[in-house]
């Protein structure tokens, strides 16, 4: 899992896989891995899938090369609001790309490191 610095300011986390490496091969069934997951964490709440693909086509925009699906599973960890700001980072929110031959798993960075490493080790069970 590689961390980058995206647009210069948003910290997102990012591992692709090759489809031949994962449990899952199209980016519907991670999806509901995810959704399982997060339905069996005892804080984390699950909160919809948005299909950005779908969203950006039916908007006729911009498709990178290659893209085949594009899903982002929204859900929130949030047990305390200690603070407004809070809220401009909750609630968080799974990105999984699906080409060919590979699917790309990115995420922002969490405010909790404790929550970032649930993100991780979730992301990084796909792999057979």
């Amino acid at each position: 899992m590689k961390k980058t610095v995206f647009m210069d300011k948003y910290p997102v986390y990012s591992i692709e896989f090759l489809k031949s490496e994962l449990r899952y091969s199209s980016a519907k069934e991670i999806v509901e891995y995810f959704k399982e997951k997060i339905l069996n964490h005892p804080v984390a709440e699950f909160i919809a899938v948005f299909d950005h693909y779908a969203h950006t086509k039916k908007l006729n925009g911009d498709i990178m090369d290659g893209l085949l699906d594009a899903q982002n599973v929204i859900f929130c960890f949030g047990k305390a609001i200690p603070a407004t700001k809070i809220l401009a980072v909750r609630p968080r929110s799974i990105g999984i790309s699906e080409f060919e031959d590979k699917i790309v798993i990115d995420f922002m960075e969490a405010p909790k490191e404790d929550l970032q490493k649930v993100m991780q080790d979730w992301t990084k069970g796909l792999k057979l």
